[in-house]
């Protein structure tokens, strides 16, 4: 896991494959957001989206999904995972295109803050842009996530 100092504004890095599926978007939707065009394809066909589409929380929990295998990625190579803290938050969320079962996802970000804390000066938090594209690389989804991070060499 990476900490405060690894991150630069500016930096960008593109991680994450994620292959949507029909039955994975009618679960997630009779569970938590179950309304027809996310569940039922002929209810679906009488919208604007013409045929099952993935809510948009959804598609939020398959970008997580993405985020933290690349952190368990980054794990595995660096042989250390103490610099990551949890986030605070995502501001400007925006879903900007429907995700449909059979759209193959994949993340972009860009680092547009770094701020060490100044009443914890152990850690401090990295603010990012984060977009959502699927295989025609059209963006599908925008946010800006707000983790937290630890400082080396700063005792907690």
């Amino acid at each position: 896991m990476p900490w405060l100092e690894d991150f630069a504004v500016g930096d960008r890095v593109g991680f994450g494959r994620y292959e949507v599926t029909h039955d994975e978007v009618v679960a997630f939707a009779g569970a938590y957001d179950p309304q027809p065009f996310h569940l039922d394809d002929a209810a679906a066909a009488k919208t604007h989206f013409k045929r099952i589409a993935a809510s948009g929380w959804h598609t939020c929990a398959m970008t997580m999904a993405m985020v933290v295998k690349r952190q368990q990625e980054i794990d595995a190579e660096d042989g250390d995972d103490s610099g990551g803290l949890g986030a605070v938050g995502i501001d400007a969320l925006r879903w900007l295109r429907p995700v449909y079962p059979g759209d193959v996802l994949r993340c972009e970000t860009e680092v547009l803050a770094v701020t060490p804390s100044r009443s914890q000066p152990h850690m401090g938090s990295v603010k990012s842009r984060m977009t959502v594209f699927n295989q025609h690389d059209q963006p599908v989804l925008t946010q800006e996530p707000i983790a937290l991070y630890r400082r080396r060499g700063q005792a907690a």
